[in-house]
């Protein structure tokens, strides 16, 4: 049986076999990335899990039902409109694309509920392709440390792939996300402890540790 460990937050939604072996599957990457929006880590994971030990293919998904992936992804945000739209999403690719995850921008952001940030999750983390998965770490601290200068997500992934070397497009989202969580946080940030403080322009202005 595969486990498939979840992060809303690290942008690492990825499929852990039980001998503990990482693998990618642009599938199971959207499904669990859909899930997880405004859920908890944990919640995501858990409810991740349950879901692909029911269904870990398009066609399965539509053949349980949106009733069933509710159930499963149950206590998720919005759970029964996520359910929703796992199951018209998986229709579509079996629909459109024979079944599988297509690894283009363009028709990943044609899927229902389907944004940047979550596209360029599944190019990266399901396909290996170079792509830049802007969440709010990778907004936040770019622009806290002065190499940016942006107001939203979208400025923000077009600043860094302007300025960043491309070996570094899906890192950046990788290194940021548990470096913005324990030291680099939204409030309160740990400024005494951090290993870039002198190389840091500190554009925040709000109180720091």
């Amino acid at each position: 049986m595969e486990r498939v460990g979840v992060s809303a937050e690290n942008g690492r939604e990825l499929a852990v076999t039980a001998q503990g072996r990482i693998t990618s599957d642009p599938f199971r990457v959207l499904i669990a990335t859909l899930i997880s929006l405004r859920t908890r880590d944990e919640v995501t994971e858990t409810s991740a899990e349950r879901l692909f030990e029911m269904a870990s293919t398009p066609a399965r998904m539509v053949e349980i039902g949106a009733d069933a992936v509710a159930r499963a992804i149950f206590p998720a945000n919005y759970y029964p409109t996520k359910a929703g739209r796992i199951v018209a999403v998986s229709r579509i690719l079996l629909e459109r694309f024979d079944g599988s995850v297509p690894s283009t921008i363009q028709e990943l952001l044609s899927l229902p509920g389907v944004g940047r940030k979550t596209a360029n999750l599944v190019l990266s983390e399901g396909f290996g392709i170079d792509a830049i998965c802007v969440d709010t770490h990778v907004h936040r601290i770019p622009n806290r440390f002065g190499i940016i200068e942006t107001r939203d997500p979208a400025a923000t992934e077009e600043a860094l792939r302007r300025h960043l070397p491309v070996e570094y497009w899906i890192r950046i989202n990788r290194e940021l996300v548990p470096f913005g969580k324990s030291i680099c946080t939204p409030i309160s940030p740990r400024c005494s402890i951090c290993p870039l403080a002198a190389r840091c322009s500190r554009v925040f202005k709000g109180p720091s540790r």
